[in-house]
């Protein structure tokens, strides 16, 4: 996973979710993929999703279940996907995890 992402257009204005606890910045990739980078304090948040979704730990640690599954530690360089119309629990205890969102 690269550090960098190239010729993208960004959104300045902040998505904030759960009282501040999730922070993201939505951009538009030059191939018109849409996504997002952020952030995850600790908590525990549900996220319900319409299209399918990317996720992708770039630092720190968290759990994730996708559905109705079983809970998974994610942790730096670790990705999953959930499927459309579909919802995921993330778990952040210590720290913060920060993450990539590509969405469709």
């Amino acid at each position: 996973m690269s550090e960098q992402i190239q010729n993208v257009t960004l959104n300045r204005k902040a998505n904030l979710y759960f009282d501040g606890k999730v922070v993201s910045h939505g951009f538009t990739k030059a191939d018109g993929q849409k996504a997002t980078l952020g952030v995850i304090f600790p908590g525990s948040f549900r996220f319900n999703v319409q299209a399918p979704e990317l996720m992708e730990i770039i630092a720190g640690q968290c759990r994730v279940r996708v559905g109705e599954g079983e809970w998974a530690t994610h942790a730096a360089g670790s990705r999953f996907n959930v499927p459309e119309n579909g919802h995921f629990d993330i778990e952040v205890l210590d720290g913060t995890a920060e993450y990539q969102c590509t969405f469709g």
